[in-house]
């Protein structure tokens, strides 16, 4: 079209006035690139901030889990943060059904949500904060015996247990399990209630300041029902630890990971009827095996990556290319355990939560 015009304009001209004539043009579209309605200038292009294979249907959840690659998290880890997302991912979707619904008007839900997040901003270090501290994992690793517990009296029940002859080196594993999961809940009460105090507004002005953390505290469990509740699971756990640092497993002992010990400790001592209890035993049998499950790709995703490190450095294209087509399956089957082994816990939680506060 703009070449017909060009032709039919320029019979007769001087071609000085030609030259100007084509140069004011600009250069003709080329064949088969159409112009400006063509396909590639009208399709819109895909928007730079946002991947369109991500990995949430949120994009703060996205710019999050991009935040934690860049930090260069342990694939555990990642895999560990990539479950807790979709959980809140999921909780936020109901909250705003809920919301359209009109049935959030007090915002309790949504500030729940809020300081879920946050929470899971400090426990992976991703709220910016230098002294954010890790959580470790749940499973033993190689060297995870040199590890500290971060607290004397656990240190001193783990050394008498090492010490006094009546674990076998199998047990001994388990025990440290338990340890460490102990460890890992008062780290996630430390930062839920580090969390609260930064977000609820007390009355500083009538509690003098050597009084003020203790009754921060105490006004905090009376408001927050998830916090009383993880403090009651801390000295539940640490009254178990200690009971079975002095006298060993007993046969009673029908539970091997730490959470499932936890929840059937605290089912027991729930509002539920004999039937109750024992479906529940049922199904902590079957959480178990997916726990455990979830235990064996954890590791052999640990595994994986090292390999792949190494081939990457050593091998060659082709070695190289199954070798990360290995690794993104067994990242791919982590996630998605880890998304339902926190589910089910969940789950399992709101159950002995609902059966206790019936009690009340």
């Amino acid at each position: 079209m703009a070449s017909r015009r060009v032709r039919a304009v320029s019979r007769g001209l001087p071609p000085l006035l030609l030259l100007l004539l084509l140069l004011l043009l600009g250069p003709l579209p080329a064949v088969g690139h159409g112009g400006k309605y063509s396909r590639e200038k009208n399709e819109p292009e895909l928007s730079p901030k946002r991947d369109p294979g991500g990995e949430f249907r949120m994009e703060k959840l996205n710019q999050l889990w991009e935040k934690a690659r860049r930090l260069q998290l342990s694939p555990v880890k990642l895999s560990e943060l990539h479950a807790d997302l979709k959980i809140q991912e999921r909780d936020e979707f109901s909250w705003k059904k809920l919301k359209a619904e009109g049935l959030d008007e007090d915002g309790e839900k949504e500030a729940k949500l809020r300081r879920n997040l946050n929470v899971i901003l400090a426990k992976y270090g991703l709220d910016g904060r230098k002294d954010a501290r890790m959580v470790t994992s749940n499973f033993l690793s190689d060297g995870a015996e040199e590890d500290s517990l971060g607290d004397p009296r656990l240190e001193k029940l783990w050394h008498k247990a090492k010490t006094s002859g009546k674990f076998s080196s199998e047990e001994l594993d388990k025990l440290w399990r338990e340890f460490q999961h102990h460890k890992e809940k008062v780290h996630e009460y430390n930062v839920l209630l580090e969390t609260l105090s930064r977000t609820d507004e007390i009355q500083e002005n009538i509690i003098s300041p050597s009084d003020m953390s203790l009754v921060k505290e105490e006004v905090l469990h009376s408001k927050h029902t998830e916090l009383k509740d993880r403090l009651r699971g801390i000295n539940q756990g640490f009254d178990r630890l200690r009971k079975v640092s002095h006298q060993g497993y007993g046969a009673e002992s029908e539970f091997e990971e730490p959470r499932v010990i936890d929840l059937w400790d605290l089912a027991r001592s729930a509002n539920f009827t004999e039937k109750e209890l024992e479906s529940f035993r049922e199904e902590l049998k079957h959480f178990e095996a997916k726990i455990e499950k979830h235990n064996h790709y954890q590791k052999q995703l640990e595994v994986s990556h090292e390999k792949l490190k190494h081939v990457e450095s050593f091998g060659d294209r082709e070695h190289v290319s199954r070798n990360k087509e290995k690794y993104a399956l067994l990242e791919e089957k982590t996630k998605e355990l880890g998304y339902k082994v926190k589910k089910h816990f969940q789950d399992l939680s709101s159950r002995i939560s609902r059966a206790r506060h019936n009690e009340l």
